[in-house]
């Protein structure tokens, strides 16, 4: 049961459960302050495959197999898989995933892919269209440098308001809510996001190019949802980075609304910026991923985290587009995560 509040936020009456979730990852991932809540680590993000393309098909299928695993299902469980990536055609995702052989629809949010996913899957299993369904993305360095910017050969210098690509993998179990969702996450609203063009031309400053989605996005969710920041343990957005995540406060101070006391960003999470020479921090599909993978869903079972806001965001980039003058439009996407402390309704007292 899905009941819509305004435009386009949702409220799951019977809120759909996170079963399982796992990520898969490289050095760069391993190396930061996540690494150790990763499923899967390959030292030199090839995967064993001889191309990087293919080792991100190879990622997505490690991050499904294991939280197929977790959650006890079999691929024939799942009644959907929404997945996507960086790349041209989403062939991380369409080839990476084609062995599985389970109903799939590709979805392109650039960077906001994991909340994407997960809206689409607590839709449709909150609505009773689905009992089980799955929600994988992916990005690797190597595949979106070579697309997006430069061949690694060629060597370029990157400014301070570049991000590093992760090479990372995460997929997410979603189930229908049995009535017994005690101690487990489950995803209570989710808000899908409008489309924001900041007048950013630059490729290496996606950080300022997705905060006005961002900020559209968090301000018509309170709205909608007569919520506000204070009622969120911590709010997290992926991946603006250090520009970013300034902009994204600044914007949303000018309509009263503070958040920096709660907010946290995924592309200043994954990695060490002191330590790692990331510039403004990680980026790409697979960095949300990982960060909901290996700190904020942790976080949530371990009890220290309750309810969670989690805002992907996505610069979607077309280098084609830049190359004729246009600029770089951002979007994002939300879901509200809850801890269930108890009852068996699967929905608190202030739902």
């Amino acid at each position: 049961m899905v009941q819509l509040l305004g435009r386009s936020t949702y409220h799951f009456l019977q809120p759909p459960v996170i079963l399982a979730s796992a990520a898969a990852g490289g050095k760069m991932e391993r190396d930061g302050p996540l690494g150790k809540w990763f499923d899967y680590i390959d030292e030199d993000a090839r995967f064993g495959e001889e191309s990087w393309e293919k080792a991100e098909n190879r990622m997505q299928q490690l991050a499904l197999k294991t939280a197929l695993q977790k959650a006890g299902l079999r691929k024939t469980d799942l009644n959907l898989l929404f997945a996507g990536d960086l790349l041209n055609q989403c062939t991380g995702s369409s080839y990476g995933l084609r062995g599985f052989m389970v109903p799939y629809l590709g979805i392109y949010g650039a960077c906001s892919t994991m909340a994407e996913g997960l809206l689409m899957a607590a839709v449709y299993t909150g609505a009773g269209l689905a009992k089980a369904a799955g929600a994988v993305t992916s990005s690797h360095f190597c595949t979106a440098e070579r697309q997006y910017r430069f061949p690694l050969e060629y060597g370029c210098q990157r400014p301070p308001t570049a991000q590093w690509t992760a090479t990372s993998a995460g997929a997410v179990i979603i189930g229908e809510n049995d009535g017994n969702s005690a101690g487990k996450v489950t995803i209570v609203h989710a808000c899908a996001g409008i489309i924001q063009d900041g007048s950013v031309r630059d490729a290496n400053n996606m950080g300022a190019a997705m905060a006005p989605a961002a900020a559209c996005l968090l301000r018509r969710y309170f709205r909608e949802s007569g919520t506000g920041p204070r009622d969120y343990d911590r709010i997290f957005t992926g991946d603006l980075g250090a520009v970013g995540s300034e902009l994204l406060c600044q914007l949303l101070e000018r309509d009263h609304i503070q958040i920096s006391d709660r907010h946290e960003d995924c592309g200043l999470l994954l990695y060490d910026r002191k330590k790692q020479d990331v510039h403004a921090g990680g980026s790409g599909c697979g960095c949300s991923a990982g960060v909901l993978n290996g700190h904020i869903l942790p976080e949530m079972r371990a009890g220290r985290l309750h309810d969670v806001l989690f805002a992907a965001t996505g610069a979607l980039l077309s280098p084609t587009m830049v190359q004729q003058g246009e600029t770089i439009p951002g979007i994002a996407h939300l879901v509200h995560l809850r801890m269930e402390q108890g009852g068996n309704n699967g929905c608190s007292s202030n739902c």
